[in-house]
């Protein structure tokens, strides 16, 4: 219930801000311009947010044939925890990640980095895996989908104003060339804020979501050393390969992608933190090895 009343919660947000600025730049009829595009929005964030996330991490789907490791464990997890068999996909990236996506578990997919596929055991992938379907049994992935389509929708809208303000908004024709030059200093202004805003979206979404699929992929498997000892290969070798992923979809791996400044608005609890809440025991005996 608070997962759906965060979504409708953003999805009303970004229509608020789309008629916000279709109103600034365009009057009434830049406000039903911006309706319009607000309603197709929310449309595709709900219904092809996965689809989204999927093309924008390069994720291309799996046979069982092509990873039969994968798969098996995969369908004893979701014997376990009662859940239909996701989709699976496996992105390019040599830094090992994963993540999982859909509205809800009947449509549900779980992709993971060529990386990942290499890096750990079977019981570190198992535990990797579990915690992915935490999300999924969790019921957070649809407002974690939602939440990416929406932050690449507000740096779209700047970038819709922005040229909304050079040419005299959404009615054209507007201004001598002192407006248009005060126009693009705030179009300007708006594309550097516009990333902020974008991550300020991506905290809605709580960080005890995280610790709630840690703790969820620990019960299905029965062994939280596991996870432990694959969060700490994770952190420690996304260090050493960074991966080059959107900040509108840092939130959805389960560590996050380190992103320059975007990192100061980290959507996930430390490393350390959650290895301790796995296991009871110090960190640095999991990091530090």
């Amino acid at each position: 219930m608070t997962n759906a009343l965060k979504t409708t919660f953003l999805l009303a947000l970004i229509t608020g801000l789309f008629l916000a600025v279709g109103s600034v730049l365009g009057g009434q009829r830049g406000m039903v311009f911006a309706f319009v595009l607000a309603v197709v929005l929310n449309f595709t964030s709900y219904f092809f947010s996965d689809k989204i996330a999927l093309t924008m991490s390069r994720a291309q789907p799996v046979t069982r044939e092509q990873l039969p490791r994968l798969y098996a464990i995969v369908e004893r997890l979701c014997g376990k925890a009662n859940l239909p068999m996701p989709k699976l996909y496996v992105t390019p990236d040599d830094s090992p990640n994963a993540f999982a996506t859909g509205r809800n578990p009947q449509h549900a997919s779980v992709a993971v980095t060529r990386g990942i596929l290499d890096l750990l055991n079977d019981d570190e992938m198992e535990g990797v895996l579990a915690h992915e379907l935490g999300h999924v049994r969790n019921r957070d992935i649809l407002i974690s989908s939602v939440a990416a389509t929406l932050a690449g929708a507000i740096t779209m809208l700047a970038r819709m104003a922005y040229w909304a303000e050079l040419f005299g908004g959404f009615g054209g024709g507007g201004g001598d060339s002192r407006d248009r030059r005060g126009g693009a200093i705030s179009a300007l202004a708006m594309l550097i804020l516009a990333p902020i805003a974008a991550v300020m979206i991506q905290l809605a979404i709580s960080r005890s979501r995280e610790y709630g699929a840690d703790a969820t992929g620990a019960h299905l498997t029965g062994n939280p050393y596991a996870l432990a000892s694959a969060l700490a290969k994770l952190d420690a070798y996304s260090k050493r390969i960074p991966m080059a992923a959107s900040p509108s979809t840092a939130h959805l791996w389960i560590v996050q992608p380190r992103l320059d400044w975007a990192s100061l608005f980290s959507t996930h609890p430390p490393i350390p933190k959650r290895i301790e809440r796995l296991t009871n025991q110090p960190a640095d005996l999991y990091i530090n090895r």
